[in-house]
């Protein structure tokens, strides 16, 4: 069945929405629920959905003449709004939608009753269309509408209240309900990125602790530089993040809070110290810790109290740590074979196993929110991304670069981002890939940039 034929057969069978006469939505921070589950279907067939047509016009502001906000006009918002949802769907590598440039742009009235002959004319199949409203206290009204244009309904629709500053997490939100209704899929767009931002010549880096939104905007440094900072992650509620900092040598883990820019100290050591990482619910940290020759995982409590768990006691190397969603296992790498491996075991260390058997070495395991597959970086010649599931089996390689390491899972566990190293300027950047792995994508950063990490979907 092709894609077009599946909407319209689970669109058809799925639900109806009257039309509403205002153009106006409830100042509500969250997307209004939709009516339905969503649609069926797989997006394996990725060339299928690109046919898809996706018209995606500028929002439309309130008033003939448009206010002046913080962030601008709203015309120019509306613009700026639809821009984002265009390049958020396109990037993504689903979808090939056009506009806002070279579309018509409809005005207020017409935000909620399209002129459905006048883009069926133009091969559109969906429509994206939407407003921005000023309000009394300073706050922009944003509304997202989602049309079927064979069909003639509204598929599903959004309206946010945010601050001026917050527009583009209001676009967001859009891309994030376009894409769930059409594809099925868990949304990933309204996120943000912890990496290591890096300056300097080779032999003296300077590696900051850097945060972004999922499509590269709103970048943002940290920490100053003075200590080397690694391996962040964010907690599951987003106020945090975990990393690792190494000053004069010396490593400490410390928890960033995003609220008050302070950090506090969770553990420290004058024995080297690796890859912090966070368990589900936030009230554990997995760690590294050579001792002796030996590294072992430890866990500890979040907030920094008690006696460090060693979960491991195995002679050689035992790094990293992801948990499983649910908290039940955690996958790491070993080379207690002779080769660097993927095991797992169980969240308080028993039942250890090797899962990777794969010619060369297996590092940087990372768990899918879904569960159902563990990124890695597969060392033989080149360093290259890869994807297996929790047994270890259906091994299959996303990149092909010479230096691809430390992937990272977007919230729904479709795209998995990573850094890549130039072979011969040794510059790094943050690249992704779909899990096709046929969509390269490389996100903007001021500087050089390693260490991704994303985290879930804001609240």
């Amino acid at each position: 069945m092709t894609i077009r034929n599946l909407l319209l057969a689970a669109t058809a069978l799925a639900f109806s929405l009257p039309a509403m006469a205002q153009p106006a939505l409830t100042n509500a921070t969250r997307q209004q629920p939709a009516e339905d589950e969503g649609l069926t279907g797989t997006v394996s067939d990725e060339a299928a959905w690109q046919d898809l047509g996706i018209a995606i016009t500028a929002f439309a502001t309130d008033r003939d003449q448009p206010t002046q906000t913080n962030a601008g006009s709203t015309a120019a918002l509306g613009r700026a709004l639809s821009g984002v949802i265009s390049a958020d769907l396109r990037n993504n590598g689903l979808f090939k939608p056009s506009g806002p440039d070279g579309l018509p742009q409809p005005d207020y009235g017409q935000v909620q009753v399209p002129d459905y002959p006048a883009w069926s004319a133009r091969s559109a199949e969906m429509l994206v269309q939407g407003y921005v409203r000023a309000n009394p206290d300073g706050t922009l009204t944003i509304g997202c509408y989602l049309y079927d244009v064979q069909l003639k309904q509204q598929l599903v629709k959004g309206g946010w209240q945010v601050g001026p500053a917050d527009w583009r997490r209001a676009a967001h939100k859009c891309s994030d309900m376009v894409y769930s209704r059409l594809s099925g899929e868990s949304p990933f767009f309204d996120s943000k990125i912890a990496y290591i931002a890096e300056t300097g010549p080779k032999n003296r880096r300077m590696k900051r602790l850097a945060i972004m939104d999922s499509d590269g905007a709103n970048h943002r440094y940290l920490t100053s530089g003075q200590a080397t900072a690694l391996t962040p992650r964010y907690s599951p509620d987003y106020k945090q993040i975990l990393y690792l900092s190494y000053l004069n040598g010396n490593p400490r883990i410390y928890v960033y809070d995003l609220t008050s820019n302070s950090q506090r100290l969770i553990t420290q050591s004058g024995n080297p110290t690796f890859a912090p990482r966070w368990s589900p619910d936030g009230k554990w940290i997995l760690y590294s810790m050579a001792t002796a020759g030996n590294t072992d995982i430890y866990k500890i409590s979040s907030t920094g109290g008690g006696t460090p768990q060693k979960l491991t006691d195995s002679p050689g190397l035992d790094v990293g740590g992801s948990f499983s969603p649910d908290g039940s296992r955690i996958v790491f790498e070993s080379d207690r074979s002779g080769s660097q491996q993927v095991y797992v075991m169980n969240a308080d260390g028993s039942n250890q196993q090797r899962i990777s058997f794969i010619g060369g070495r297996a590092a940087t395991p990372e768990w899918s929110p879904r569960g159902d597959q563990i990124a890695f970086t597969h060392i033989a010649g080149n360093l290259r991304i890869a994807v297996m599931n929790p047994g270890g089996g259906n091994v299959r390689h996303l990149t092909d670069g010479w230096q691809d390491e430390a992937p990272t899972w977007s919230p729904n566990g479709r795209i998995i981002q990573f850094f890549r190293t130039e072979k011969n300027s040794g510059k790094t950047s943050i690249w992704q890939v779909d899990l096709t792995g046929r969509n390269e994508r490389r996100l903007p950063t001021p500087a050089d940039a390693s260490d991704p990490a994303w985290g879930p979907v804001q609240p």
